[in-house]
């Protein structure tokens, strides 16, 4: 399989884990109904709409900054397959195939929810105290480690072949 096809491989992948993830919680699970639903002593399913970008920043349901996040994505996306298509490694193309399938997995909530879908939540609780992580779905997962493969295949990788 060519490094290319990898890349597209793992952006389908991640979007439709990422969709298929959503909906199931949403309309076979009924996740909105139940609640938070307790799955370990340190890890929850619950329902967020995330209006903002990364981490919860940038909170705005205004119509106009919804439509500046979507245009911003495709431009990232664009950006992102464009240096996927020109990419000379296995890993770094994977990674940005993961990337791409996360952004678009996000881009169609918003389309479609007006806000991303997160759901899990992992959390501990220290002197009675319980500290949570950021509310997050599978679509953020990817980005973050393909964001993570990038740095290392950028840092760690196979060194490119010396110019004469």
């Amino acid at each position: 399989m060519t490094p290319l096809r990898a890349g597209i491989l793992s952006a389908v992948v991640t979007l439709v884990a990422d969709q298929a993830s959503k909906l199931w919680l949403l309309n076979v699970f009924d996740l909105a109904r139940r609640g938070a639903v307790r799955v370990t002593p340190f890890f929850d399913l619950v329902l967020a709409k995330n209006v903002g970008i990364s981490f919860g920043w940038l909170q705005n349901d205004d119509q106009a900054a919804q439509l500046a996040l979507m245009a911003v994505k495709v431009i990232a996306v664009v950006a992102l397959t464009i240096w996927m298509v020109r990419s000379h490694t296995r890993l770094a193309t994977v990674a940005l195939g993961l990337i791409i399938g996360g952004a678009v997995g996000n881009g169609i909530d918003r389309f479609v929810h007006g806000a991303v879908i997160d759901f899990a939540l992992f959390h501990i609780e220290i002197a009675g105290n319980t500290y949570n992580w950021y509310v997050f779905n599978l679509a953020d997962v990817a980005i973050v480690a393909g964001v993570a493969a990038l740095l290392y295949d950028s840092i760690l990788g196979v060194p490119a072949a010396k110019a004469p």
